[in-house]
């Protein structure tokens, strides 16, 4: 494990510096970050937003105010390396009563870094943030807006929401860093490259350099840098609606009777945080929320199963984005889960149809079957749903005769689970406006089997 590597690298590198950024905009927004571990590097990722098509001259303090803040998130990723205590922040600046939000998300976004790696410490003493910009104050500002941006990352669930919106005027799409997948899920939903935004995520390779040396990595919040960036894109073309897919299954914990969740930038309690923080701080009164907070995995699953012309191309495979040919890999515990989640909903030849293959009759995928239906320590560190949904679905296929490998498997050693009350309810805990949720609600009478 890697606690005294924690402790080397911050007695040696004791200072992460967020120097500055710069910013161009024209018909895109190209930033550029500059952040220093002294004594060891410098970085300079990029972020760049394609096809804005911006409907307003921007305030340049908001713009500026909103640019600097998504540093805040982009620098986790950098200062992970060294964990270096001292976060000293130059590029803006920031109220005293905003540092308790950014120390509450490094410290549970990072949850699955210092668990991974070993390292125990507390949330007081992992880092400590001190601001040398000069006090700045935001001005009020009111703009028209309108529309939803709905965040697409080519999986079941934006699938999901595409179709809960597609009756509703003004959407836009926001696709980071854009593979085959996502945008064909967009333009099937029937968006073309005028309402498509894509962000351009650029890491500097120096950290890839750093990993390879052997200094400390691991699992970053990238969900907490999707809201950043959403919201200043929604601000940017005009749109008052920030529409995420999150869904109610992402609150349960990865490690059991802990608060690590690798999921933790995607749950509720940070949804809350994050449309406070931005409402008390930047003010732009603009409406982040998931979609899909109401709902479990099994039910998105059941409104997915209907939605067949998303089948051949939506994927939520990590290994099998690397791919060319953006195929599933069917080895990974999110291939398997979204194959177990699926099974009440679809028949195994639809299923095969998707995947190539029967998931599960495959016995080398055992100990990813069992960490999913909650037999092992951990649930796997990947976006899946809970364990009792797992449960439900894989009882629910071995109640209607379906033989495999993994379902006889369970069948031997665990009891049915059979009861769908609490996975088919709609979780009222929520920041989804009664409008949509009248939409939500009738679309699952429509598909209730």
């Amino acid at each position: 494990m890697n606690q005294e590597k924690f402790k080397e690298y911050r007695e040696k590198y004791r200072e992460f510096i967020y120097h500055s950024y710069t910013y161009e905009q024209k018909e895109d927004l190209k930033i550029e970050y500059y952040f220093e571990i002294p004594g060891l590097c410098e970085f300079h990722p990029r972020i760049i937003l394609e096809h804005l098509g911006t409907k307003q001259v921007p305030s340049k303090d908001h713009l500026e105010a909103l640019i600097f803040r998504l540093g805040m998130i982009e620098l986790i990723s950098y200062v992970k390396a060294t964990c270096s205590k001292k976060i000293k922040i130059e590029a803006g600046y920031l109220e005293k009563e905003e540092i308790p939000f950014y120390q509450k998300l490094y410290w549970n976004g990072l949850g699955e870094f210092l668990y991974r790696n070993g390292i125990e410490t507390t949330e007081e003493e992992l880092f400590e943030f001190e601001c040398f910009h000069e006090e700045t104050t935001l001005p009020k500002i009111t703009y028209e807006k309108a529309g939803n941006l709905i965040c697409v990352g080519g999986g079941k669930d934006s699938c999901v929401s595409l179709e809960l919106l597609k009756q509703e005027p003004g959407n836009v799409c926001l696709l980071m860093n854009p593979k085959t997948p996502s945008i064909e899920c967009a333009k099937i939903a029937g968006y073309e490259k005028d309402n498509m935004v894509f962000v351009d995520r650029i890491l500097d390779p120096k950290i890839k350099e750093l990993n390879e040396k052997g200094f400390l990595n691991g699992h970053t919040p990238l969900s907490s840098l999707i809201a950043f960036l959403s919201y200043l894109c929604a601000y940017l073309i005009g749109v008052k609606n920030i529409v995420l897919s999150n869904e109610a299954s992402a609150n349960e914990s990865t490690v059991k009777n802990t608060n690590v969740n690798h999921q933790y930038s995607k749950t509720l309690e940070f949804e809350n945080d994050f449309r406070k923080y931005m409402d008390d701080f930047i003010g732009l009164e603009i409406n982040y929320f998931s979609l899909l907070r109401g709902l479990s995995e099994y039910n998105i699953a059941k409104l997915f199963s209907n939605y067949k012309k998303y089948h051949p191309v939506f994927r939520s495979c990590n290994l099998g984005s690397k791919e060319k040919e953006w195929k599933w890999c069917c080895n990974c515990p999110k291939c398997l889960f979204i194959y177990i989640i699926l099974t009440p909903h679809l028949t195994k030849k639809e299923r095969i149809e998707i995947f190539g293959e029967d998931l599960l009759d495959r016995k080398d995928l055992l100990n990813t079957f069992l960490e999913l239906l909650g037999y092992q320590e951990t649930k796997p560190f990947e976006c899946v749903g809970t364990m009792q949904e797992a449960r439900l679905c894989v009882s629910l296929a071995i109640e209607k005769g379906e033989e495999a490998y993994l379902l006889h498997y369970y069948k031997e050693h665990f009891p049915l689970e059979l009861d769908k009350k609490e996975v088919e309810a709609y979780q009222e805990e929520n920041n989804v406006e009664k409008y949509y949720e009248t939409i939500i609600k009738e679309e699952l009478k429509r598909y209730d089997k």
